[in-house]
């Protein structure tokens, strides 16, 4: 598994009709330029000189100077001043504060007009010994008191067991708690600010936090009056989940929201909905609630306009939403076709407005932004196994306006040289199926031998639900073994071979969120066969299973609207961090369908067999060095393999995590003879860091039972997920 520097990010868009223009300046012009540019770089340097730094032990120079960045920028571009000399002062105290320096005192010193200086007195780092809480007879500490440090937790590892005292963040995190309070019912909450009480023998404080609770509500009857439709029993089982929590105002907002989106998916496209509470009319803290509702009529969708397409056809729009006239609005589908459109990449914005026009009928105005189609890619990298890398992409996402992506790439790297043409059309015969067609040629220089290949494939998929994918897929090659040194020769198997395939494959993917933090099952199988009907000179049939099941636990961030006025993204919802444990388990079964003259199935390609170990596997050994070797040690695969994987991840620092894993598997020659017999075992630790399309990943994984000439362990240094 390889870890790219640079994904492909460059992609530089390019209009390859488009002119450009360069001004050239003339030579003195050029010469004037150079030396402001000059005199100004001078005067910034000396400016930079004009603040000086004194009595800081705990920072360096260049610490203070990097977190009070923006307040020396306006003074080295606007002058100094005492008005600018006093915030610069404000914000390192700030700085300290943040720090546990809760006594710092900056005091400045204008010394000329361009000189400053900050005479920093430290003062101690006091450190949080305890929080108290007072008065929480509902809420338990441990849980008020993850609220409540939440704040200075978001700078810190968990791991860290002490952390500085804070006073804005104490100040912050009563907040917290109170919003807490109000989301469990207690609507009548008031958290008082924090006292403190300062150890100074110990440099430690203890914060005391006074709470006073109030009443708990719930929610009590709940009434439905005007076009209710479906009964109350069908619309309070929409709302039920809601129901069952503590009464809060964001819950009854939450009702209108939910109602509307039942009724809108069964084509009531203009229904309104309004719920109202009466805590002044609580009976024994149970809060009457009424839903007022007003469906209105069954809308329909009719014909669709389109505007803001220059280059790409309004027809490739248009098609997508054809077949939809006439049938009942659903908003759901509305979105699926707009989630469709938008993964082809063409559009930059896509706006789908549906407006009622006569008979109850609702046209689709779609307002669109196109994207540059042309794009220029580039990547540099490395491998733990084919090693440094560099790839160069260059594509077309709309070719001749149809909105068919074609793109050609080339890779070389220390093991390989690769290129390949690949034509897409998301949308084959206007239909919901998708067409690829890709041809590439590669050489490659594996441990043992290399190969040269030249084929194509041809695959034709289609979602048969949300979650579920089906593709059919008939592919071409011809490969090479040109260069050898498996001993003894037999084990090789035909040097040169013509292989067509024809196979099946389905994915079933439950993820919620395959790129980031998955949670659910994904399952995935393969079943492809090479007959000499379709021109192949070998025959074999291939199947390939993989199962995965991923499940993040530990606190999760509240979502906007179950706290009242609590935007996205707050400190309430970034300093919560989730562990993670999934389990993985894969199989793959290859079959020679021909047989030799002594009744025994010949041999499969050495290319076409499987093999194990590496970064997505087994992690004690290195990739591909799991299972049959030859005389002189290098890997031969197999004909049968299985992978079980178990990966716990745990957060360390900001986007940086820990895991822990252990794998189990085996590569065994024949077909023949399957089973779970001659399984080798990982025992590892690694890091990972996040990024929104996956993780870097480095692990060490240690072979606990080492045979003669195994290493004790591996290393594996990849992007994305191990399994």
């Amino acid at each position: 598994m390889r870890l790219l520097f640079c994904l492909a990010s460059a992609a530089l868009a390019f209009e390859v009709a488009a002119q450009s223009a360069v001004d050239v300046a003339r030579p003195e012009e050029h010469q004037k330029a150079q030396q402001a540019v000059a005199k100004a770089q001078e005067k910034r340097a000396k400016q930079a000189s004009i603040i000086e730094f004194r009595g800081q032990q705990a920072f360096a120079e260049k610490e203070l100077r990097s977190a009070l960045k923006e307040e020396i920028t306006t003074i080295e571009d606007y002058g100094l001043s005492p008005a600018r000399a006093d915030d610069l002062a404000f914000f390192l105290e700030v700085f300290y504060r943040k720090h546990g320096y809760a006594k710092v005192n900056v005091h400045y010193v204008i010394e000329s007009g361009s000189r400053l200086r900050l005479n920093i007195t430290e003062g101690p780092r006091f450190m949080l010994r305890t929080v108290v809480f007072e008065g929480n007879a509902h809420e338990p500490p441990d849980k008020l008191f993850e609220y409540m440090v939440g704040p200075t937790r978001e700078r810190y590892s968990e791991l860290e067991k002490r952390l500085p005292f804070v006073t804005a963040d104490m100040e912050e995190g009563t907040h917290l708690v109170q919003r807490f309070y109000v989301v469990d019912g207690f609507l009548d909450v008031v958290v008082d600010p924090p006292r403190y009480r300062f150890q100074e023998q110990s440099n430690e404080v203890d914060v005391i936090v006074p709470i006073h609770e109030g009443r708990q509500y719930f929610f009590g009857s709940i009434s439905f009056t005007g076009q209710t439709i479906y009964g109350a029993e069908a619309l309070r089982g929409q709302i039920v989940d809601l129901l069952q929590r503590p009464y809060t105002d964001a819950l009854v907002e939450d009702i209108p929201r939910r109602l509307q989106a039942y009724f809108k998916a069964r084509g009531y496209y203009d229904v309104k909905v309004a719920a109202t509470g009466a805590q002044e009319e609580a009976v024994n803290d149970r809060v009457p609630v009424q839903i007022v509702i007003s469906a209105g009529p069954v809308y329909h969708f009719d014909g669709v306009t389109v505007n803001g397409l220059h280059r790409l056809h309004p027809s490739f729009v248009i098609k997508r939403f054809t077949r939809l006239r006439g049938k009942t609005y659903s908003p759901d589908v509305l979105d699926e076709r707009f989630r469709t459109l938008m993964k082809t990449g063409l559009f930059n914005l896509l706006q789908i407005k549906p407006v009622p026009v006569d008979g109850n009928l609702l046209r689709l105005d779609i307002s669109a932004e196109e994207a540059k189609s042309k794009e220029l890619g580039f990547w540099i990298g490395y491998d733990t196994y084919e090693g440094a890398l560099f790839g160069v992409q260059v594509g077309d996402r709309d070719l001749f306006g149809y909105g068919r992506p074609v793109t050609a790439s080339i890779e070389v790297s220390q093991r390989s040289y690769k290129g390949e043409v690949l034509y897409e059309d998301p949308f084959f015969l206007d239909t919901d199926f998708v067409f690829r067609a890709r041809a590439n040629a590669l050489t490659f220089d594996y441990d043992g031998y290399s190969k040269f290949e030249l084929g194509g494939r041809l695959e034709l998929s289609r979602k048969i639900t949300k979650y579920d994918e089906a593709a059919l897929i008939f592919s071409v090659r011809h490969v090479k073994i040109t260069d050898s040194e498996i001993r003894p020769d037999f084990l090789l198997g035909p040097r040169e071979y013509q292989v067509n395939t024809i196979g099946l494959t389905n994915t079933l993917d439950l993820r919620e969120s395959p790129y980031v933090t998955p949670r659910g099952f994904l399952v995935g199988n393969t079943l492809d066969v090479a007959s000499s009907g379709l021109g192949s000179d070998i025959e074999f049939v291939r199947g390939t299973m993989r199962v995965g099941y991923y499940l993040p636990f530990g606190p999760k961030p509240l979502t906007p609207g179950v706290v009242e006025d609590q935007p996205t993204g707050t400190p309430f919802q970034r300093w919560v961090r989730q562990s993670s444990i999934a389990f993985g388990a894969r199989a793959g079964i290859i079959h020679s369908l021909t047989t030799s003259g002594s009744g025994e199935a010949t041999a499969i390609p050495i290319d076409e067999r499987f093999f194990n170990g590496g970064a997505t596997s087994v992690r004690s050994f290195g990739e591909r060095d799991l299972g049959p070797h030859d005389n002189h040690g290098h890997p031969v695969g197999g004909e049968f393999f299985t992978v079980f994987n178990v990966e716990y991840t745990f957060p360390i620092l900001g986007e940086l995590q820990g895991a822990i894993f252990t794998d189990a598997g085996n590569l065994l020659p024949s077909s023949e003879d399957i089973g779970l017999n001659d399984m080798r075992y990982a025992i590892g630790a690694g890091l990972r860091y996040k990024l929104p399309v996956g993780p870097i990943r480095l692990d060490y994984g240690v072979n606990p039972d080492p045979r003669q000439f195994e290493d004790f362990g591996a290393f594996h240094f990849s992007f994305g997920f191990a399994f």
